[in-house]
């Protein structure tokens, strides 16, 4: 019962603990802001960016700009998601695909994929369907990748027992492969989560047009320091916010996997 009991404090003092490095941020925000070391233009104090947020909360504006910028990172994403595991399944059990589609896959995921938003502008103008795809365009490469990996992993034991036991192709990818490469498939959407958002916002703020980085460029041009510094804010709070609900998801999902059981960090 003790050994219970200091492990539930430990653990309560673990979560205690945490959120102190973002506290502690942000009072030397304010502090080194309000020093006089620097003006208000160059580094407003936070609690002045509070209330920017707060007066853009209760405007309405904080919650247009916050719904266009999720509707379309997480559109892009969950294309991403669902085209890249099937390009990443395909790829695995058809040597065709695999020789169209690894050059492709092997040079276009490290390029900068944002360079090509002019191209998609031109294609698809500067509405949603251009910010989408381009989303789309850079998150789907992590997705194909740990696809790959992770069914390349599945122990050829568990696909010959299923095939002795009379699987069909079907049933070896849904109840063999797809779960035991879900812990790689599922790394690979939580990188493709944060991206999508970071995707989001950049093409916005070049885009222009509502949003979170179109509200951020649009401070910037009129010089509103606090403007600009909430954006900063609020893209923190959703990034966070979308990281832990993935981290959730994770869990929920892998119950059954060892790293469920075994103690995390995370």
């Amino acid at each position: 019962m003790a050994r219970l009991d200091s492990e539930r404090l430990r653990r309560l003092a673990w979560a205690a603990a945490r959120p102190l490095p973002i506290i502690a941020l942000a009072i030397a925000w304010e502090w080194f802001a309000t020093s006089g070391k620097v003006t208000p233009f160059m580094l407003p104090p936070l609690s002045d960016v509070l209330v920017r947020i707060w007066h853009d909360a209760t405007t309405g504006d904080l919650a247009i700009s916050t719904a266009l910028t999720l509707y379309r990172a997480l559109a892009g994403f969950s294309i991403s998601a669902l085209g890249g595991v099937a390009l990443g399944l395909a790829m695995s059990r058809s040597v065709g695909v695999r020789w169209f589609f690894d050059p492709i896959v092997s040079v276009g995921f490290p390029m900068p994929k944002i360079a090509f938003l002019p191209i998609v502008i031109l294609w698809l103008g500067f509405f949603d369907a251009s910010k989408i795809a381009i989303i789309v365009f850079d998150a789907i490469f992590p997705v194909v990748t740990t696809t790959i990996a992770g069914l390349a992993g599945v122990e050829r034991e568990l696909i010959w027992s299923a095939r002795n036991m009379g699987a069909s192709d079907r049933e070896l990818i849904w109840q063999v492969l797809i779960p035991a490469a879900l812990p790689q498939i599922l790394t690979g959407l939580q990188v493709a989560l944060p991206l999508s958002l970071i995707v989001a916002i950049v093409a916005e703020m070049l885009m222009g047009g509502f949003g979170i980085g179109g509200a951020m460029m649009t401070a910037s041009r009129f010089a509103d320091s606090r403007g600009v510094f909430a954006g900063i804010v609020e893209i923190a709070a959703v990034g966070y916010c979308l990281v832990k609900a993935m981290a959730i998801i994770r869990r929920r999902l892998l119950l059954w996997h060892q790293e469920a059981i075994e103690p995390s960090t995370a």
